[in-house]
């Protein structure tokens, strides 16, 4: 192992730490014995409470938008600059959304007998002005762990604060096995499915469409590059898991709570709609997998841009063979993009499902909700990123330059 490998190793195992250390923070405030008696909500009632949920959702607000807005779409691809711009109005987007959250957690709290030494003001403000500082601690530490450590930063945090309960919910099921009250026959179908699962993910994840492109032979100075050939890659799940999932239910939400708010929430068609609508329902599971697949091609075709990736490689002297330059060669990306991403979505839609068909048939374990495809998803991610920038570091020289 290299000196750089093993500083970068130390550093996110340091910075991993921090993070846990502060889920074991209590919100200050709250009367201590009170909370030792609650088991299990100590990591929710901590400084880091809100989580990066603030951090993330300004962000996927902000990606959404420069998918429909030219404008930000462009200041995303200026430059330094323009990135700089973009940093500054997504910060100050999660300060505004982490004091929301911070505050309704505070305001909610002062309502638990005995829990709040001094349910007044003064803590509401403290402990929201303590919440937002956790959150931006946590995006600063995961900042550092992605410039100075192994692995992006974001998604480790994330993956280590799924990870953390995996040792009790197993621990729990064992216990629920022993009594009696759980066949360990479904326990160890659950165990192969994961399996399957994991291996489907870490297969599609490292799927590509290898589009061959030839570029010509430029001049650089008094230097003349002979023409080369190259592959555009196409992944074959380019929309991630976050964003279409994420957004998927605020399509039919958004207009119901619009309904609610012109018919009145106590009205018979809200309250039905809101009633088939719920968590596992299969009036959710439809709508929730149909918005899933169509947000995967809307947010692919942002990721992979045809129209921009044909400028640029006709302003590199590159072409597809058989293909001719500029629309043609958008076109023909076009096509081959959505062909791909019809796999990918289909692949995103069953993952979001996972849960719910579990729940729906009454074939769930005690962990189903929380362990679900998207977690799955977003950890077998982290840990092929990890190993791709150890295998980077490793064959790396201290001056940069690959051995």
């Amino acid at each position: 192992m290299s000196r750089e490998l093993a500083r970068r190793i130390a550093f996110t195992i340091g910075a991993l730490l921090l993070f846990r250390l502060g889920t074991q923070i209590p919100i200050p405030g709250l009367d201590a014995s009170r909370l030792a008696s609650l088991p299990g909500f100590n990591d929710r009632l901590s400084l880091f409470s809100p989580g990066l949920i603030p951090y993330l959702t300004a962000a996927i607000f902000l990606r959404l938008l420069s998918v429909v807005w030219r404008g930000l779409s462009s200041l995303e691809r200026s430059g330094d600059a323009g990135r700089r711009k973009l940093v500054r109005v997504t910060l100050g987007l999660t300060l505004a959304l982490a004091a929301f959250q911070a505050y309704g957690i505070a305001s909610t709290l002062i309502s638990f007998p005995e829990l709040v030494r001094n349910p007044d003001g003064w803590f509401v403000m403290t402990a929201t002005a303590s919440m937002v500082g956790g959150v931006f601690l946590l995006v600063w530490l995961s900042e550092q762990i992605t410039r100075y450590g192994i692995g992006n930063g974001l998604a480790l945090i994330l993956s280590v604060g799924m990870l953390v309960s995996l040792p009790r919910d197993v621990a729990g099921i064992a216990d629920v096995v022993r009594s009696g009250a759980l066949s360990g026959n479904l326990v160890f179908i659950h165990a192969v499915f994961w399996v399957v699962t994991v291996a489907v993910i870490v297969l599609v994840e490292g799927a590509r469409r290898n589009i061959r492109v030839e570029f010509g032979a430029r001049d650089v100075g008094a230097r003349q590059l002979p023409g080369r050939d190259a592959v555009l890659p196409i992944k074959l799940n380019s929309a991630g898991f976050l964003i279409p999932v994420t957004v998927a239910p605020w399509t039919f939400f958004l207009p119901l709570a619009f309904a609610g708010f012109v018919l009145g929430g106590d009205h018979p068609l809200v309250v039905a709609a809101y009633r088939h609508l719920q968590l596992g329902q299969p009036a959710h599971m439809i709508l929730v997998s149909i918005a899933v697949f169509l947000l995967a091609f809307v947010y692919t075709a942002y990721v992979v841009d045809p129209e921009h990736t044909a400028k640029s490689l006709a302003q590199h002297d590159g072409t597809i063979p058989g293909v001719a330059p500029g629309e043609a060669t958008a076109g023909y990306l076009d096509r081959v993009v959505s062909l791909t991403t019809v796999v990918g979505a289909v692949y995103l839609t069953a993952l979001q499902l996972i849960p719910q068909v579990f729940d729906l048939y009454g074939i769930g374990l005690p962990y189903s909700m929380i362990v679900n495809g998207g977690a799955a998803l977003v950890v077998v991610c982290t840990a092929l990123d990890i190993k791709t920038q150890v295998r980077d570091v490793s064959l790396t020289n201290p001056g940069g330059v690959r051995r």
